[in-house]
C-alpha cells in the first residue's frame, strides 16, 4: 500500500489551479492556429489573431488569459492501492484551491449559497469527481470552467426513437441558441447515455480530453467530424461575428443506458479550454 501525503495533493491543486488559467494547453492552442489558417473572414481571421495574442501575453506574463478564472472542477482517479494520509482528502484539494486562487491572484468567483449569493472570497469549495481505478497512482486534473460558456449548456431527455438525427438536431440546437454568448470558437463537450446526471457528468468530461486526440471509436469520432462541420456551417464565427470557425472540436463521450432513454448532455466551453494535470 502506497502512501500520499495530503500537503502534496494540496500543493498540487495549488499549482494546477495557476498553470491552468495562465498557460493554455497546447491542444488548444493548435487548433486555434488552424482555424486562423482555414478562415476566410477577415474580420474572423483579426479576431483569431488577437486570441493568440492574448493567449502568449498569458504565458509570457504569468497572467489569467481570462478574467473568468472560473470554478475549479477537479478530476481525480484514485489507485485503490493508495492509502491517504496526513488529514482528509475533500479538504486537502479544496486548500489547493483556496491557495492556488489567491497566491495566484485569479478571480474569486464562488459564492457560498445559490440564493444568497454571498462570495466566499477564496473560490472554494471546487467541484470534485472521484474515481477509483486500479494501480497505486493518484491523477489529478484541474479544469477551471467560466460561467459565460457553462450558462449556455443543456441537456435533454430524448426517447430512443428520436434516434441519432435526434441527438444531432439537439446538439446543433444548444449552440445556435448559444450564439456569441460563450465567446466562439467554442469547444463541445456531449455525453450521450447513462442517466440524467451520468451525462452531464460524461459531457464535462468530454472537455478535457485533448482536442489532439480522438475518439476511439469510428462511429463517434465520424459523428464527431459531422456535427463540427455542420456547427461551423452555422456563420456563428469567432466572439460572434461571423465566419467558419464557430467551434474547435465536437468532444462525444457514451455510456450504456436504459432501453427507455437517451440522454444527452452538450456542455460548452470557450476557446479558453483550460485543463492541467499531474499523476502523483
Amino acid at each position: 500500500m502506497r502512501e500520499i501525503n495530503v500537503f502534496e495533493i494540496t500543493k498540487a491543486v495549488r499549482n494546477l489551479c495557476i498553470n491552468s488559467n495562465y498557460y493554455l494547453s497546447q491542444d488548444v492552442k493548435d487548433r486555434i492556429k488552424e482555424a486562423f489558417n482555414n478562415e476566410s473572414s477577415s474580420m474572423a481571421k483579426d479576431i483569431l489573431e488577437k486570441i493568440l495574442k492574448n493567449i502568449d501575453i498569458a504565458k509570457n506574463e504569468d497572467m489569467p488569459a481570462c478574467q473568468d478564472t472560473g470554478m475549479a472542477c477537479v478530476f481525480v482517479e484514485i489507485g485503490q492501492d493508495i492509502h491517504i494520509v496526513g488529514g482528509d482528502l475533500e479538504d486537502a484539494i479544496n486548500e489547493g484551491v483556496r491557495q492556488g486562487y489567491i497566491e495566484g491572484y485569479l478571480r474569486k468567483s464562488v459564492v457560498k449559497d445559490p440564493l444568497n449569493r454571498v462570495n466566499t472570497k477564496d473560490n472554494t469549495p471546487g467541484v470534485i469527481y472521484y474515481d477509483m481505478v486500479s494501480g497505486n497512482k493518484l491523477n489529478i486534473t484541474v479544469a477551471p470552467k467560466g460561467f459565460g460558456s457553462e450558462n449556455m449548456s443543456q441537456i435533454k431527455m430524448l426517447k430512443p426513437a428520436d434516434g441519432i438525427e435526434g441527438v444531432k438536431e439537439f446538439i446543433i440546437e444548444v449552440v445556435r441558441d448559444a450564439g456569441p454568448n460563450p465567446c466562439p470558437p467554442i469547444v463541445v463537450g456531449v455525453g450521450i447515455g447513462g442517466t440524467f446526471d451520468k451525462a452531464a457528468n460524461m459531457a464535462k468530461r468530454a472537455l478535457i480530453r485533448p482536442l489532439s486526440e480522438k475518439n476511439n471509436n469510428k462511429f463517434y469520432r465520424d459523428l464527431e467530424d459531422e456535427i463540427l462541420e455542420e456547427i461551423n456551417k452555422l456563420g456563428i464565427g469567432p466572439q460572434g461575428f461571423g465566419g467558419k470557425t464557430t467551434a474547435l472540436a465536437v468532444n462525444i463521450e457514451t455510456y450504456p443506458t436504459h432501453i427507455a432513454g437517451l440522454p444527452v448532455a452538450v456542455n460548452i466551453n470557450c476557446h479558453v479550454t483550460r485543463h492541467a494535470h499531474i499523476e502523483l
